[in-house]
């Protein structure tokens, strides 16, 4: 017999579709996803790319589709997702991002472009698609992966962080419009995670070292702690959280 907390942090006979899921955050919340119980539809540009995670998760014995899109082209979106609603999905990660590193004089804006279009616009046509789908089912969960800097500005990340201020805003105006309609729209902010995205950071000695004083817990994080965030947000426990962007940064935040 199920218990009551089991109950509560359950994705049995959910479908949950990823975007990014590739490696790094968004492959970790898949397999997370696929361990609470949900079938997974992962979003990648490559069945290549995506072939680890997919395994990953046959081995959990949980069912996987694929979905082949480049976030980064609206058309490439629009095309992927005009049958979303066959899927019948039931939970919404969108993870995908990309970064990239120069001066504010010196941003082209061909990388700006770039940056907006995988992180900020690819968010809510994704939203949009599905979430037009879960309002006609009268359920549905939507978690979006934004940043500390969605709060701060950065440094030398111009594109990056104008993109995650928007999806903060986006996941805030989505809550308000379809919390009422069955679908909650939430928001996790890493703090300083573990991935590619990050590598040069942790490469710089210097920057390595005044990135960990800041932060009270004292270590980066890795995927898995986001990914068991996802899965709360993605649950029942969290049915009656709307319009949050939770920060999971070992305290970086509160110094």
């Amino acid at each position: 017999m199920t218990s009551w907390l089991e109950s509560q942090f359950s994705l049995n006979g959910k479908k949950a579709l990823v975007t990014g899921s590739s490696k790094g955050i968004g492959a970790a919340i898949a397999q997370a996803l696929a361990h609470a119980g949900a079938d997974i539809v992962l979003v990648g540009r490559t069945k290549e790319s995506l072939e680890a995670t997919k395994s990953a998760i046959v081995n959990i014995g949980r069912k996987v589709e694929l979905v082949l899109c480049d976030v980064s082209s609206p058309d490439a979106i629009k095309e992927a997702f005009a049958g979303i609603a066959d899927l019948k999905v039931d939970i919404l990660i969108n993870n995908a991002g990309s970064i990239s590193r120069a001066p504010a004089a010196e941003t082209e804006m061909q990388d700006w472009n770039r940056i907006i279009d995988t992180n900020l616009n690819s968010v809510f046509q994704i939203s949009q698609a599905c979430g037009r789908a879960m309002i006609v089912q009268g359920s549905g969960t939507i978690v979006n992966i934004a940043s500390l800097l969605s709060f701060q500005g950065g440094i030398n990340v111009p594109a990056y962080t104008a993109s995650k201020h928007g999806v903060a805003g986006i996941t805030k105006a989505l809550a308000n419009e379809w919390g009422s309609r069955g679908v909650t729209v939430n928001a996790i902010a890493p703090g300083y995670i573990s991935t590619d995205n990050t590598a040069a950071l942790r490469a710089d000695v210097d920057r390595n070292a005044s990135i960990l004083a800041r932060i009270p817990i004292g270590r980066w994080g890795n995927p898995e702690d986001i990914a068991a965030v996802a899965v709360f947000l993605a649950s029942p426990a969290a049915r009656y959280i709307n319009g949050e962007v939770l920060t999971v940064d070992g305290g970086w935040m509160g110094r």
